[in-house]
């Protein structure tokens, strides 16, 4: 249905039909509204399926979503205390707009870059990478519309590139006291793996959590029914340690395209001096080099020091944000911006 110049699409939220493009910029409130776009992804959290979890889980998605004849790009974002900012929890690694494949996204995104304008005086995205161009893409699409864009390192991952090594190949470079642990310790553990959601194991992973040094579960049913679809779709990688019939550690991993990621681990306090975690660590690792052959192990966000035992490379994680110049609200944050860009110039020689 056409009322005045906009282009009504989605649950009541409108959209663009831009004179004299083919682009058109719709507005929607359900991640529903992007079925049938063919938006495609190897990252696990840049998928319609992660951000309808995100949704049924609670969250309140506005999503942007440009086209043009069969391109399409989608930013899923949600109103935050400052703007918009981008749809994402504390599971996600990663965030990144959403894209059919052979998309051509650049001048998509600027296009919503622009459209967005009037609808935010502020938007903020966060854990974007940069290897795959990412927040590259994005900084150049919001200022070529525009926008003052600071950048800014927000966190770190550590990951692991196989090069075709076998796991004991790997094992052979870790460090020194990583493998005398592995080599004291492994047999004084059962470890069990599986690929299959089972309420058992599950139910066994939140008791190890529950009862560990990690912090307390900010959505732990949302994290069931990812790790329930990601099963279903073969992805998953439950791992358990038991001592003495019982369980004293538990890791969530999954595989998908080439890539293990690792999403969650725990242990028993009671049990650390049984090297259980670095155990079961070990075992997950060597099923998926040597049986699920991946390319590259992600061992998500966070700095902890423990991660480099086991990863040999470290990439940032950048938070890009917004402000659009004609508000006079973000001038005092542009110009305190601009002067720690001038303080932070080397002086000339």
């Amino acid at each position: 249905m056409i009322e005045g110049p906009g282009l009504w699409i989605g649950r009541g939220i409108h959209g663009f039909l831009e004179c004299g493009s083919v682009t058109a910029v719709s507005y929607h409130d359900t991640v529903n509204d992007l079925q049938g776009l063919a938006l495609t992804s190897r990252d696990p959290f840049a998928r319609p399926e992660w951000f309808t979890l995100l949704e049924r889980g609670g969250a309140r998605p506005l999503i942007a979503l440009a086209r043009d004849g069969r391109d399409a790009v989608a930013l899923a974002l949600t109103r935050g205390s400052h703007g918009l900012e981008n749809l994402s929890n504390w599971y996600a690694f990663t965030w990144s707009e959403l894209a059919a494949d052979g998309t051509s996204r650049a001048p998509l995104l600027e296009r919503l870059a622009r459209d967005l304008a009037p609808k935010a005086r502020c938007v903020i995205l966060s854990k974007l990478a940069d290897e795959d161009g990412t927040a590259t893409r994005l900084e150049r699409a919001f200022r070529n519309a525009g926008w003052f864009v600071k950048r800014e390192r927000c966190d770190w991952n550590h990951g692991l590139p196989v090069n075709g090594r076998s796991y004991a190949q790997y094992l052979a470079e870790r460090p020194g006291h990583l493998r005398t642990t592995l080599k004291r310790k492994a047999k004084r553990v059962e470890v069990s793996l599986s690929t299959l959601f089972q309420d058992d194991i599950w139910n066994s992973y939140e008791a190890v959590y529950a009862h560990s040094w990690k912090p307390i579960e900010g959505d732990p049913a949302l994290l069931r029914r990812f790790a329930e679809a990601e099963s279903k779709a073969g992805r998953l990688r439950l791992g358990l340690a038991s001592y003495e019939g019982e369980v004293v550690a538990a890791q969530m991993w999954t595989v998908d395209h080439g890539t293990a990621y690792i999403h969650k681990l725990a242990h028993l306090e009671s049990a650390k001096p049984l090297s259980a975690g670095t155990t079961l660590t070990a075992a997950l690792f060597e099923h998926v080099i040597d049986c699920d052959g991946v390319e590259w192990v992600d061992f998500g966000t966070g700095d902890d020091p423990y991660k480099r035992d086991w990863m040999e490379e470290v990439r940032p994680r950048y938070r890009l944000t917004c402000w659009r110049v004609g508000h006079p609200r973000n001038w005092p944050a542009i110009g305190k911006s601009l002067l720690r860009q001038l303080v932070s110039r080397p002086s000339p020689l």
